[in-house]
């Protein structure tokens, strides 16, 4: 049990620090200037703590509702949104496909940031432990 509660929390915590600035730096860069230097070194910065967060995610198991496998949960949908969003969105502003790079990221931020982010808030999470005791 020692070893199932020092891996979740390392789990927990890899997670926690690498989306934590993706809620900055995706809000950052949605709403200014775009195809910049400054943008593009955000951005590779962004996608690299998203993939980070959603492949540590996906080692973490449901500890709340349903699980499938005996591990993962509703949530974990998320994950898979991002694994396939951020390559594909990297491959479509390769191809000068801009628009198509800008719905796959909006569609990132606001479900695996925002909504995703909503749901860790529920009783039985950790977060919800720590914003409402």
């Amino acid at each position: 049990m020692l070893l199932f509660t020092s891996s979740y929390n390392f789990l927990m915590y890899l997670h926690l620090s690498t989306v934590v600035p993706c809620i900055f730096l995706g809000a950052y860069l949605l709403f200014f200037r775009k195809g910049n230097t400054l943008h593009k070194v955000l951005g590779k910065i962004y996608m690299t703590l998203m993939m980070i967060t959603a492949i540590a995610s996906l080692f973490l198991p449901a500890l709340v509702g349903p699980q499938f496998l005996n591990h993962f949960g509703w949530i974990h949908l998320f994950s898979f949104l991002t694994l396939y969003s951020i390559p594909t969105a990297l491959i479509a502003i390769k191809k000068g496909k801009v628009r198509k790079h800008k719905i796959k990221m909006i569609m990132l931020y606001v479900g695996a940031i925002m909504i995703a982010g909503g749901f860790t808030l529920v009783p039985g999470r950790y977060l919800h432990g720590v914003f409402f005791g």
